[in-house]
């Protein structure tokens, strides 16, 4: 899968242990930012991460920050972007079946690398349910539609 990968400085540490394992599976990856753990700002990253999704330029992404939220707040006001911050794989797994979740958030402070991957090999193997889930993302999508600019 081609996937982007952006963070802040809490989570370079998580990102750069991540990398090599996640290209070892045969994961396309890009590391859109930040480049070292100097502080910044997390919309910096986050942002055109989920711009690059919405554009189709990924198949989904990986973002975080130190707790996530920042992230998948920001990562959430891209239309589109299905941004779901996941700290077990049960998490991980039910963001994808049954919110088709397309951008996994991590929570760097709170988990570790091991912790990260068996979230991330959850997300990444489900695959959305539809049914009553698709009325529900439909519901979203229209609102999206209707009242965020693109």
């Amino acid at each position: 899968m081609r996937l982007a990968f952006g963070t802040d400085h809490a989570a370079y540490a998580l990102k750069a242990t991540m990398l090599p394992l996640l290209r070892a599976r045969g994961h396309e990856v890009d590391d859109l930012g930040c480049h070292s753990a100097d502080p910044c700002d997390h919309p910096d990253y986050i942002i055109p991460v989920a711009e690059a999704v919405a554009r189709g330029d990924y198949e989904g992404a990986i973002v975080a920050c130190g707790t996530g939220q920042g992230s998948a707040i920001g990562a959430n006001k891209v239309r589109g972007i299905r941004a779901a911050l996941c700290l077990t794989p049960e998490m991980g797994r039910l963001a994808r079946q049954h919110n088709d979740s397309n951008v996994l958030v991590l929570p760097a402070r709170l988990i570790t690398t091991e912790q990260a991957m068996a979230i991330f090999d959850a997300w990444i193997s489900a695959s959305f349910e539809g049914g009553r889930h698709a009325r529900r993302m439909d519901k979203i999508a229209e609102y999206e539609r209707r009242h965020i600019c693109p």
